[in-house]
């Protein structure tokens, strides 16, 4: 186990929070699916085939979808990447408002990202849709090359670190 020099350092405490969330999250995540295939391809909300396939689905493989949920874990870190915590004064610790910031971050990016259609049939390819693992990995790498054009982020692998640097 690796020992935490900080252990009050801010990004701990975030990415325990972000664990503590991540099956609601997972939740949300194809809540927001749903949302957004329905206004981009089904406004009208008529019932066909697919519509009620999306609609009626509860189990589908989650380890792709917790995947893209780790993904943009790192992309709020990266971005809130400053170690200092904040004085809370109304009496609620660092992870409950790190819940509600991330809570609150995650929605608008869900529905930001939901806005455009190689997310959503992607993301659908690999959860509610998933037909076989090799169309669903796919998926997994064109949905993962989506965010970090999406967020002007690139992930660099080196001696087996990752790190996420700006594009310009």
């Amino acid at each position: 186990m690796i020992q935490k020099l900080f252990p009050l350092d801010k990004n701990y405490i975030l990415r325990q929070a972000q664990t503590v969330m991540e099956e609601e999250m997972l939740e949300l995540m194809v809540f927001e699916l749903k949302k957004s295939y329905t206004l981009l391809y089904n406004p009208l909300m008529l019932m066909d085939e697919t519509f009620e396939k999306i609609l009626d689905s509860h189990e589908y493989p989650k380890e792709r979808l917790r995947m893209i949920y780790r993904q943009l874990c790192g992309v709020y870190r990266y971005k809130n990447g400053n170690n200092q915590l904040e004085l809370l004064f109304d009496g609620r610790s660092h992870v409950d408002k790190f819940k509600e910031d991330w809570y609150m971050q995650l929605s608008h990016w869900l529905r930001e990202m939901g806005n455009y259609e190689p997310y959503v049939k992607n993301m659908l390819r690999m959860t509610l849709l998933f037909d076989s693992d090799s169309r669903a990995e796919w998926s997994e790498n064109q949905c993962k090359a989506f965010i970090n054009q999406f967020f002007e982020l690139r992930i660099v692998k080196r001696k087996g670190e990752l790190r996420l640097l700006k594009t310009a």
